[in-house]
């Protein structure tokens, strides 16, 4: 995530790692994943002003299409990890997701949204992201590896992702499930 290595040959090669493993680790290790705090606020008042959300990762689908159901974001693109009678083969599907997926969805959906990238919002903490945060208007890095937050133009390096908001001008007043922050 510092960008010290070919990120589509890193994670074929972690994948690899869980040839014949059953299908059902990914499921128990899915049951693990927390809610970064803010999240929801974030997702929840942004839609309630209109706004889109995508959550593309470089992770796996099984996890961001859970994400995405908690939080309600209205798109979601990750990779998928291949599964046959019931058992990892160790392969991820192409196409791999990764810096050039999260720079594209940026700009098409702005494109799709009639909406300037000045107008736009990205978060990442990684080398992947460094493309999509530097094209956004507002371009964070959150909690960023060292690499990212040297280079972004915005950091959130001790607080929760509702910080996101309050950089777009929101008062707390304004936040959806202030109540919970």
């Amino acid at each position: 995530m510092n960008g010290e290595i070919d990120f589509a040959a890193a994670l074929r090669q972690r994948v690899a790692l869980l040839k014949g493993m059953k299908a059902s680790v990914l499921d128990e290790a899915g049951a693990r994943i927390r809610i970064t705090p803010g999240a929801r606020a974030l997702v929840a008042t942004m839609r309630a002003n209109g706004a889109r959300c995508a959550l593309v990762t470089g992770g796996f689908g099984i996890y961001a299409r859970r994400v995405r159901d908690q939080l309600g974001f209205d798109y979601e693109i990750a990779n998928e990890i291949e599964i046959e009678d019931g058992r990892l083969t160790g392969a991820v599907k192409e196409p791999i997701r990764g810096g050039d997926e999260k720079l594209a969805t940026l700009l098409r959906l702005a494109g799709e949204q009639g909406i300037a990238l000045g107008d736009t919002l990205a978060v990442g903490d990684g080398a992947n992201d460094l493309a999509m945060i530097d094209a956004a208007g507002l371009g964070v890095a959150y909690r960023g590896k060292p690499s990212v937050a040297a280079l972004a133009s915005a950091r959130v390096d001790h607080t929760d992702l509702a910080a996101l908001l309050y950089a777009q001008g929101y008062r707390r007043e304004e936040i959806v499930g202030r109540d919970q922050l």
